[in-house]
């Protein structure tokens, strides 16, 4: 696994306490730092859009909005429909 370029993960806070999903988003954090790519799938959005490079926004499997996690952090839509402001 070491030297793998790209980290698939699928709801890696799932189910976790939230001092383990801190713990896990920085591991996530410190792979990202590495160079590796990480695509991840995650239900928390706030936390993945806070380190991510990049986003994408999905409905019924269609891509809705994208941009760098930031800008989707900070998108009206997204924060009404997914961040519950």
């Amino acid at each position: 696994m070491s030297a793998s370029k790209l980290l698939l993960m699928d709801e890696p806070s799932m189910g976790l306490a939230p001092v383990m999903v801190d713990e896990v988003f920085r591991a996530i954090a410190r792979i990202k730092q590495m160079g590796k790519t990480v695509l991840l799938v995650e239900q928390n959005a706030v936390l993945t859009l806070s380190i991510a490079d990049k986003g994408y926004v999905l409905e019924l499997g269609n891509i809705v909005l994208s941009g760098t996690g930031q800008e989707l952090l900070h998108n009206p839509e997204v924060e009404k429909a997914y961040l519950g402001t």
